[in-house]
């Protein structure tokens, strides 16, 4: 089996203590805790706002945790030197709108290419691995080569959020094609946003897809079932449908 690589986002558990101010729930715990149930590796979205995870949550997972850490960031200067600083495995970068509650759509690539361009080439000056955050569209699939960036990840949004049994399947159709054309090309592929225990499956079964990453699900999951067990029950069924 070619085993799915599971990213646990620690956002949300940010934003819970952020809620009511002080340090708990502690995101970087849950990050250890979460590694410890069987996630590969850890994302954690520092925005501009700082409405869930901060700078000091931020150096904190880069200097406890031994799995690798996925900065997610919007290409801003704030953000380029942050990311300099604390050299994280691999960081995704993401659209970022003060007014939305959560992001809701890939990276224009294809329409930035000058933009981005210098912010993919410093940080993997810098020794990181640089992914865009995208839709399922095959022209930011070669954007994202021309930019120079090693990795995407597939927006899932609009499948996750699709009513209709004809509408998921137009957009798992997409994710597949996508997912297949990023390989065809050269680029490791990912997803995440919206997946759940329920629609999971399909998404974990595209051969091409080397990682899931999940956040706010897993984090609601685990005010019912507890963490290490939801994040064991999302390990499982992403298994199931690798087999």
């Amino acid at each position: 089996m070619n085993k799915l690589r599971l990213g646990f986002n620690c956002d949300h558990v940010a934003t819970l203590r952020n809620a009511r101010g002080g340090l708990y729930p502690d995101p970087v715990a849950a990050a250890k805790q979460a590694i410890a149930a069987g996630a590969d590796g850890i994302t954690a979205h520092l925005r501009e706002d700082r409405r869930h995870i901060r700078d000091a949550d931020m150096r904190r997972l880069r200097a406890e945790i031994a799995a690798p850490l996925n900065f997610e960031m919007a290409a801003t200067a704030e953000m380029l030197a942050l990311a300099c600083e604390l050299k994280p495995h691999a960081s995704c970068l993401v659209p970022e709108k003060r007014t939305e509650v959560t992001t809701e759509g890939g990276l224009d690539v294809a329409g930035h290419l000058g933009e981005l361009g210098p912010y993919v080439a410093k940080l993997k000056a810098a020794g990181i691995r640089v992914s865009m955050f995208i839709d399922p569209d095959v022209a930011q699939l070669d954007a994202s080569v021309a930019v120079g960036a090693p990795v995407v990840e597939l927006h899932t949004g609009a499948y996750a959020h699709a009513h209709s049994e004809a509408a998921i399947a137009r957009e798992l159709a997409r994710l597949q094609t996508a997912a297949a054309h990023a390989a065809k090309i050269g680029l490791e592929c990912h997803a995440g946003h919206g997946l759940t225990f329920e629609n999971v499956g399909p998404v974990a079964a595209i051969p091409e897809l080397v990682e899931l990453n999940i956040g706010h699900f897993l984090v609601g999951a685990a005010v019912f079932e507890g963490l290490d067990a939801a994040i064991q029950k999302m390990r499982a069924l992403m298994d199931a449908a690798r087999r």
